[in-house]
């Protein structure tokens, strides 16, 4: 009879429990997500060597941090983890130009390829540029060519469709007339100077498609990934081509009227085979980056956390509560207050409850009140 009432017990707090957590994944605000960070914190140069950065180890179990250097994570890998990163590759996604009919200038952003010449964008001013508006592209000088981009059409996010003229492939003149489209919150006198076409990539960048870097890359060196090898970690490739999906903020009330953008992604053979062996032998598959992570929990959902090959597009919206069935540690940076990105980073510090927003917060003031360095070129954090 005991038996019989302590598994009733059990089975109306499970409940009780799941309700709990349900309710608050849909009325949890944004503003939960918010913290103040001080200007002089946002970082606006990268280190002067890529390992420099700084490192908060976060220990999911007990709450405790650690600050030490980038180049001390090899202390916390282990022979036999996987390493998985995203090595897609940032384009110039930023270029210019000058209205046909009345000279004005135009920024734009290119944001996601529909097909050849045929892109989605923002553009900046937008609203003073209606369906059928032709720009001129210019060159780094400023000076005109042979490229030109009509409004094909506008759609309700405020996205720009624009078919390109001039060029075989947009995409090849990139280099001749982009720009890296370095965040908003990286603001420069125009007199300093940064390598950002190397600096704002990573080493290990292969297939190009991304409009923001998967910052958390952007630590490592070719020596650092070769001493992580040597130990006996398995360091293999995901690819998240990085869009709005990633860096839109969320301007909804509720976390749950958030609307992720689709963003494109593959995970070929060999890593998928890398994870699920390490998987099987009881190893840490160590996500390197947010980006990383959707792509890894996008496949397993609704499987048993075996991967397999796959090109597709995902929305995942990672939020508490979320049950992460592949990742087991996260390497990632500090984020912007409400973004989706913050969001993720609290599910994973308590997994499957809604715990890890004080968690991470919590370890954010820590970080803010030892003077680390915040967001795209900014220090590091390791949870575990």
């Amino acid at each position: 009879m005991n038996k019989v009432r302590d598994r009733q017990t059990r089975e109306v707090r499970s409940r009780l429990a799941f309700k709990a957590v349900r309710t608050w994944n849909t009325n949890v605000r944004s503003t939960e997500f918010d913290y103040t960070l001080p200007n002089e914190l946002v970082a606006q140069f990268p280190t002067q060597e890529r390992d420099q950065s700084r490192l908060l180890v976060l220990r999911r179990s007990n709450g405790d941090s650690d600050h030490r250097r980038f180049v001390d994570l090899l202390e916390y890998l282990r022979p036999g983890d996987a390493l998985v990163m995203n090595d897609s590759r940032v384009i110039p996604a930023r270029v210019r130009g000058i209205k046909t009919t009345t000279g004005g200038k135009v920024e734009i952003l290119l944001v996601e390829e529909n097909g050849v010449n045929d892109w989605w964008a923002m553009l900046r001013p937008g609203k003073r540029s209606p369906q059928g508006t032709r720009i001129v592209l210019v060159d780094h000088d400023g000076e005109p060519g042979a490229v030109q981009a009509t409004i094909a059409e506008k759609n309700v996010e405020g996205l720009c469709r624009l078919n390109f003229t001039g060029a075989a492939n947009i995409l090849s003149m990139l280099e001749s007339m982009g720009e890296v489209p370095l965040p908003p919150y990286i603001s420069r006198n125009a007199t300093t100077s940064c390598n950002d076409r190397e600096r704002y990539q990573t080493v290990y960048a292969r297939p190009a498609g991304s409009v923001a870097a998967p910052t958390a890359g952007l630590h490592f060196t070719e020596r650092m990934l070769d001493e992580i090898r040597a130990r006996g970690v398995h360091v293999c490739f995901a690819t998240l081509h990085v869009g709005l999906g990633t860096f839109a903020p969320v301007k909804a009330d509720k976390v749950s009227d958030h609307v992720m953008h689709e963003e494109r992604f593959c995970l070929d053979a060999p890593t998928a085979k890398v994870i699920n062996e390490a998987k099987d032998s009881g190893n840490r598959i160590i996500a390197v980056g947010t980006t990383t992570v959707r792509v890894l929990e996008s496949i397993a959902s609704g499987g048993d956390g075996h991967l397999k090959p796959c090109d597709g597009r995902t929305r995942l919206f990672i939020r508490p509560p979320f049950r992460f069935k592949v990742v087991g540690a996260l390497l990632t940076n500090f984020h912007l207050p409400r973004s989706t990105l913050l969001m993720l980073v609290s599910a994973f510090a308590t997994p499957g409850e809604t715990g890890g927003r004080d968690l991470v917060l919590r370890a954010y003031g820590e970080a803010i009140a030892k003077r680390y360095r915040f967001y795209s070129y900014g220090d590091a954090m390791l949870i575990l």
